[in-house]
């Protein structure tokens, strides 16, 4: 029987994919026929041996150098995307960063920076995408939220706003785009283990993440595939008639909190 690869041919670009998060959901189309860009801003290593993997799979993997932040970055990011493929089919923005440290000791450049690699790069890397999706008749957008958009989490306040701006985008633009048949929606995963952990004092230790697995009805943490496979839904066709909306993925952990 021929394998099931039902993103046979499709484009996708995963930003921030070199690891954790975006590195699952780039194998995971990748595994299902799509050809990835694979876009990194720091650590080039990583996203290599993401394009490897890829490649393991029969599929495409282009590498991109690129600060989604900026409009330089995006400018090159697409520029690539064209000159390589010529056309594009999902869009998942997942690159993110952020300075966690009390809302009363944050700064302007750190709120910059904060909202422009999360929230504004979903907009503008949306105005590059469009034309793109339009050549292949239509497309999928999916962002990354995180449930620190609507509750308060340690040292949390300028990257909660920040999701909290990505989810009002994900409803604008699925409103705007639904004429061109592109498809927007927003994943929010629970905590997972990742790297993107080591970034916060208040969540480390296994003693952590035991409390957390007590508390989850479904019994276990969130993993980056659950996410992955989540986003692989979003971008079917069989999702096309859910528009605009964030899917909390957490094993009913925030039910109970």
């Amino acid at each position: 029987m021929k394998e099931e690869k039902p993103f046979e041919g499709k484009i996708a670009l995963i930003t921030g994919s070199g690891r954790g998060i975006g590195r699952a959901i780039a194998l995971h189309l990748a595994e299902r026929g799509a050809h990835i860009v694979v876009n990194f801003f720091r650590n080039r290593k990583p996203a290599e041996e993401t394009a490897a993997a890829i490649r393991e799979f029969g599929q495409e993997a282009l590498v991109v150098k690129a600060h989604v932040g900026s409009d330089e970055g995006l400018d090159h990011l697409f520029e690539q995307v064209e000159n390589n493929f010529g056309a594009l089919d999902i869009l998942v923005s997942n690159a993110a960063s952020g300075y966690n440290r009390p809302a009363l000791q944050q700064k302007p450049k750190s709120w910059d920076w904060t909202m422009n690699i999360n929230a504004r790069a979903l907009l503008f890397a949306t105005q590059r995408a469009v034309p793109l999706m339009e050549k292949q008749g239509g497309g999928y957008i999916v962002s990354l939220s995180s449930p620190g958009s609507f509750r308060v989490l340690p040292d949390y306040a300028v990257v909660g706003a920040s999701k909290a701006a990505i989810e009002t985008l994900t409803r604008y633009l699925a409103v705007e785009l639904a004429a061109k048949n592109i498809v927007v929606n927003a994943v929010s995963p629970g905590i997972a283990k990742t790297e993107a952990l080591d970034h916060f004092d208040a969540v480390t230790g296994e003693e952590l993440f035991e409390y957390i697995v007590d508390r989850t009805p479904a019994g276990r943490l969130v993993t980056p595939k659950d996410v992955a496979q989540l986003v692989a839904f979003l971008c079917s066709p069989e999702a096309n008639m859910i528009r605009g909306q964030v899917i909390l993925i957490d094993g009913g952990y925030t039910l109970l909190e």
